[in-house]
């Protein structure tokens, strides 16, 4: 009985010694693997560095009145390479204001179509957001490996082998320009309308319709009652309105659905012929 007590407690250790170890490794990859996709990140970071002053140079020979907007982008180049041994919470606050400047430089440079055309310029233009790009992906890589390190660090039992052995939790790198977080206002305006016309003017409301529909009769000037006026006709009760009264047929021609024209015509009581048999 003691030897099974003995062989327990000493599995029971065993198997608390592999998770600890296992525990253990996983904390150290996870942060290995953070470092690595920082790495990445801050490769992209320094060929933005070096694209910007020639990028600067070659904006400033076509616009030379957009002074102060060189001189931004040159202050915060500089002061974004030196936060480079800061942590990436530091560093994502100065690359944000950087990348502001940038846009604000790009938008600027539309003015100038001579600009535009400068095969130079659009080379560093394109070179210059194939590095954002892959900055981009690079920060949604570092950012994702950084919360599955985190929520290990907060998580219970995983959290007591991280206090034992000081794994604190890691900082993201985010975006905090203003511009990039903000929900964009959409107006869909008048339907059927395109941005820079007038909208098509409003129908002013008539008189409402009873449903039935009144042709136009030429001549009419706007009398229309609904029925037509035929001269010394009066509509008679039993009579259909709108319609002419009844002229008779030409002699010698029976009329249709009525009787012969050999036929009496029907006497008082008598009633009138329908037509049927």
């Amino acid at each position: 009985m003691l030897t099974f007590v003995i062989i327990a407690i000493v599995a029971v250790v065993v198997i608390l010694g592999i998770t600890l170890i296992v525990s253990y490794n996983r904390f150290v990859k996870q942060r290995n693997l953070i470092q690595e996709s920082w790495r990445q990140i801050d490769v992209e970071l320094h060929r933005r560095y070096d694209l910007i002053p020639n990028l600067v140079e070659t904006v400033r020979a076509y616009a030379a009145h957009e002074r102060h907007v060189f001189e931004e982008v040159a202050r915060l180049r500089t002061q974004a390479v030196n936060v480079q041994g800061a942590p990436p919470e530091q560093r994502a606050a100065a690359e944000s204001e950087l990348s502001g400047a940038l846009r604000q430089m790009m938008i600027s440079v539309e003015a100038y179509p001579q600009l535009q055309s400068n095969q130079n310029f659009l080379n560093l233009q394109r070179e210059l957001t194939d590095t954002e790009d892959r900055i981009a992906a690079g920060r949604r890589f570092f950012n994702a490996n950084v919360g599955d390190y985190n929520t290990r660090v907060e998580a219970f039992p995983s959290n007591l082998i991280a206090n034992g052995f000081k794994f604190e939790k890691a900082g993201y790198f985010e975006v905090n320009d203003e511009q990039v977080r903000s929900v964009p206002q959409v107006s869909f305006g008048t339907i059927g309308s395109v941005a820079g016309e007038q909208a098509p003017p409003q129908m002013q409301a008539g008189p409402q319709s009873s449903g039935q529909i009144h042709p136009q009769i030429p001549g009419d000037q706007g009398n229309y009652q609904g029925q037509q006026q035929f001269p010394g006709y009066q509509n008679q009760p039993g009579q259909y309105q709108g319609q002419p009264p009844y002229q008779g047929q030409p002699q010698g021609q029976p009329p249709v659905g009525g009787p012969p024209a050999s036929s009496p015509s029907p006497q008082d009581g008598q009633p009138p012929f329908t037509g049927g048999q």
